[in-house]
């Protein structure tokens, strides 16, 4: 599917402009089509490319994709380095920037994409680090129907934005939708103890999830530029299916009104 590329910048409450880029599929002679939108969040490092090529595979699938500029806060919309330096930038506006503010940019997205005449309004959400936490907090909205967290971080920690006291985790059981966890068995920015406290967690609010750990993933183990050997594309490729998957089915069929009954699940082999 063809893709257009585009940004719109808005306003924040803070008087800061937030850079959003666009990601828009086109079928040429169906100018009434409607898709939905996906949110996509990046790494601490704002919209670099493997983001924005991430962002245009899932585009060309047939979802309108806005990529948020995290660090309207203190920067322009510009990628920062994949080096030492960009990283420790990253880090620290990642926790000098409010939780509110995080919340709004999502807020101002969300916004964005139901305004648009091509959109059919059902929504989803994924991002990939610190990207991945921020889509976790998109599910809590409940207007965000799909969501899939690649190895996200600071959830089980309770560190994400200024001050390090999140409330994410605690309000788990305020997402409707459907979710998709993905971390790396390898991964040491989430530990083993961090992913099973956040399984726990969602399991005990009885949230419509899909957990998957992967044995030798590593974090960002999706990133094809500059991971440090960390990238896997085999792996990558999977969680992509996961990911479609689950948006094809959530987002772009209309199933109507739950009926409100449980599904009986019967015993047999």
């Amino acid at each position: 599917m063809l893709i257009e590329e585009s940004f719109h910048d808005v306003k924040t409450a803070d008087g800061t402009t937030m850079r959003i880029y666009v990601y828009h599929p086109k079928i040429p002679n169906y100018p009434k089509v409607k898709f939905p939108g996906v949110l996509v969040y990046s790494e601490i490092y704002q919209v670099t490319g493997p983001v924005s090529r991430f962002a245009k595979d899932i585009a060309g699938q047939g979802f309108i994709v806005a990529c948020p500029s995290s660090y309207h806060n203190f920067v322009g919309p510009e990628p920062l380095a994949y080096d030492v330096e960009g990283t420790d930038i990253g880090n620290q506006y990642k926790i000098e920037k409010e939780l509110k503010s995080y919340d709004e940019d999502t807020n101002l997205t969300i916004e964005y994409l139901l305004s648009l005449p091509t959109c059919n309004g059902k929504l989803g959400a994924t991002g990939m680090c610190l990207g991945g936490h921020l889509a976790y907090r998109a599910a809590l909205d409940p207007r965000v129907q799909a969501t899939v967290c690649f190895f996200a971080t600071d959830i089980h920690s309770k560190s994400l934005g200024k001050g390090k006291n999140d409330d994410s985790l605690e309000r788990c059981g305020e997402i409707k939708g459907e979710i998709i966890l993905i971390f790396g068995c390898k991964d040491n920015h989430v530990p083993l103890e961090g992913r099973d406290l956040i399984r726990g967690e969602l399991r005990k609010k009885n949230v419509e999830m899909t957990f998957i750990e992967i044995n030798d993933a590593q974090h960002a183990f999706v990133r094809d530029e500059l991971s440090k050997g960390r990238y896997d594309p085999a792996t990558t490729k999977l969680c992509f299916e996961w990911l479609f998957e689950l948006f094809n089915r959530k987002l772009k069929l209309d199933y109507g009104d739950h009926d409100g009954k449980d599904v009986v699940i019967e015993n047999v082999c």
